[in-house]
């Protein structure tokens, strides 16, 4: 048994508790959780998979882990025939076009559809884009995201973006990104980013929310235009987040990006499909942060062969982290990229979509892992569901798994999906997400008129 030390005392007691039912819904206060009798994947180095353990969250944080604890006061949460892990880490997407995912059609591609619809999301449309994504995310399990904000369009958009993380209950870095389709050779605004640091994250943080940029890079911009963003992203300290290349030419050379100073764990590459092997030996020993979308790569990856750009990344001992770019290109479900990756092995693929992801997003220390000490991001996966049963091997089941299965959510030790229901008005934010999409979809007219 993981004891905090403060904690040993009455841990050890006898003490009485009371039940959650399984038909809980509305709970995001804090409270004292023992999740009990499930199999445990902790992602932690030192504990492993526990065939059958508890969790004890107190206040938000993970304080105990181990069979058969006790705890006065604590709700208990029956995790029988479940299995406990981290909530998953979703490290690049693209939340303000979350209610487009279905404005592609054949012949009618990504960047087809986001040219004809990225110009007309109003501040509202953001908000309940990004809180469609959120809620979505939560639903499959997802506790972190990066939320890459490329269409930043005026600072509403970026209140309206923030007031949704706000409503969404998630843990995330909102990165502060350009306006879709301005010119190539104009570097950012960032007058706006200073104001949202400002005003939102002078001490660090809103809420759950850590703040960044995410650039265009060389693929939407100029090279001038592209070193002024970054000369002005890295000068603020910030966390800067980059797409790396899809398709041919190569336009991240890692060793130059290391001469100026660029790479490290403040930067985050996105794809990098394009990458050479000495790209990824110096991305390995910088402790650069990498995202790999594996629907994303496969779909509009032009550069070669993904998968073999994916092992090579691995071999060169780059923590891959897992993402899924926009809803148009891949879905939310985790589980369902973790399959895409069969040759990492179930036991890398799941450290992929939890701890490696924190890492990426400079949360290590926060999240990614069951660990004592850390914020309780924790997820629990029904195993007598007709797609997994009869059960098997822990991990193998935990990756065969889908967001149907994804019983119970914390955020931060707060519920947030219990008995298979979110806490969250779905209805109204279908509603909403519907109105907006239908309005953009008649200004943008075309295939996309309703």
């Amino acid at each position: 048994m993981i004891n905090r030390r403060t904690l040993t005392k009455s841990l050890g007691a006898a003490l009485a508790v009371s039940a959650v039912p399984g038909t809980a819904t509305a709970d995001t206060g804090r409270r004292r959780y023992l999740i009990r009798n499930g199999a445990v994947i902790t992602v932690d180095p030192v504990l492993g998979v526990l065939p059958r353990a508890d969790v004890l969250i107190d206040d938000g944080l993970i304080v105990a882990v181990g069979p058969d604890l006790r705890a006065r006061g604590a709700q208990v949460v029956d995790a029988t025939d479940m299995i406990v892990l981290p909530g998953f880490v979703n490290t690049h997407h693209h939340m303000w076009s979350a209610l487009g995912r279905n404005f592609v059609a054949d012949g009618f591609p990504y960047f087809a559809a986001k040219r004809a619809t990225s110009t007309l999301y109003t501040a509202d449309d953001v908000y309940r884009s990004v809180l469609l994504g959120l809620a979505e995310l939560a639903n499959a399990g997802v506790t972190t995201v990066h939320n890459w904000s490329n269409n930043t369009r005026t600072p509403a958009h970026a209140d309206a973006e923030l007031r949704a993380h706000r409503d969404g209950f998630l843990r995330a870095r909102f990165s502060y990104g350009h306006v879709d389709q301005m010119p190539r050779d104009v570097p950012m605004d960032f007058t706006d980013v200073d104001r949202v640091r400002r005003q939102y994250f002078a001490d660090g943080s809103y809420g759950l929310v850590h703040f960044g940029v995410a650039l265009r890079g060389l693929s939407q911009s100029t090279e001038p235009a592209f070193f002024a963003d970054m000369d002005a992203a890295v000068g603020r300290g910030l966390p800067v987040s980059i797409h790396a290349g899809q398709a041919p030419p190569r336009i991240v050379d890692a060793a130059d990006y290391e001469r100026r100073g660029w790479l490290g764990p403040k930067t985050l590459l996105c794809h990098y499909v394009t990458a050479l092997d000495s790209d990824m030996e110096i991305v390995a020993r910088t402790g650069t942060g990498f995202s790999w979308a594996p629907h994303s790569e496969f779909l509009l990856g032009a550069a070669g062969d993904p998968r073999s750009a994916f092992l090579r990344f691995r071999q060169a001992g780059v923590p891959v982290s897992l993402s899924s770019d926009a809803t148009s290109i891949a879905p939310s479900d985790v589980f369902e990229t973790m399959r895409l990756l069969p040759e990492a092995g179930f036991r890398d693929v799941l450290e992929m979509a939890t701890l490696n992801g924190a890492r990426a997003l400079g949360l290590g220390d926060v999240t990614g892992s069951i660990t004592v000490g850390k914020r309780a991001d924790v997820i629990l996966v029904r195993t007598n569901d007709i797609n997994l049963a009869p059960g098997g091997l822990i991990e193998t089941t935990a990756v065969q798994a889908s967001t149907a299965n994804v019983d119970t959510v914390f955020s931060d030790g707060r519920i947030i999906k219990r008995g298979g229901r979110l806490v969250h008005d779905v209805g109204r934010i279908i509603r909403d997400a519907r109105a907006s999409s239908l309005r953009i979809r008649r200004e943008a007219g075309g295939i996309l008129t309703p």
